[in-house]
């Protein structure tokens, strides 16, 4: 049972019911997690910027979609697993790289060492070596990708603990 009840258009208030009635008039519908965020204009403005941003991101997107896998596996936030593993589905990443995430890891020494950072990040930033991005360089990730992996992190964090504070579950949203 979700602890926060989601907003509408018509019961938000503010900044939140501009942010909810645009989204409502270019997408039709709005999500639990969106409708919810609503509550905080300042969380859901932060969150709907960040998330347009990392659209823009260098990083491949099975890729992200996998450290997405590896990072909620660690926070728990079992919606945010269940429409990562379903993306890395659709774009192609097959069942056992899907396991290699949750597990942290992949067979592609070059995405196990982003996944490694991308947990580094999550769980312990300080970690971080020289020799470390020296070799995420030498896989082939530019400066700009390995950048963008604080972005997915930090939105995996966000949309995580968000759901879980709210209490929305893969079983406790509609239309999941």
């Amino acid at each position: 049972m979700p602890r926060l009840t989601g907003l509408t258009p018509d019961t938000a208030i503010g900044a939140s019911h501009d942010l909810l009635a645009d989204l409502v008039s270019r997408h039709g519908q709005i999500g639990d997690m969106v409708s919810t965020m609503a509550h905080s204009p300042a969380v859901l403005g932060g969150y709907l910027q960040l998330s347009r941003a990392m659209r823009r991101a260098k990083l491949d997107r099975r890729i992200s979609e996998r450290i997405s896998i590896a990072v909620q596996a660690q926070q728990g936030c079992g919606l945010c697993l269940d429409a990562h593993v379903s993306a890395a589905h659709a774009m192609g990443v097959d069942e056992e790289e899907i396991e290699r995430a949750h597990a942290g890891t992949s067979a592609d020494p070059a995405i196990a060492a982003i996944i490694t950072l991308a947990l580094q990040i999550y769980r312990e930033p300080t970690s971080i070596t020289d020799e470390q991005v020296i070799a995420l360089r030498d896989h082939g990730y530019s400066d700009r990708a390995i950048a963008d992996v604080v972005g997915v992190v930090a939105l995996n964090i966000l949309t995580g603990a968000f759901n879980l504070l709210a209490g929305l579950t893969p079983e406790s949203v509609t239309g999941a």
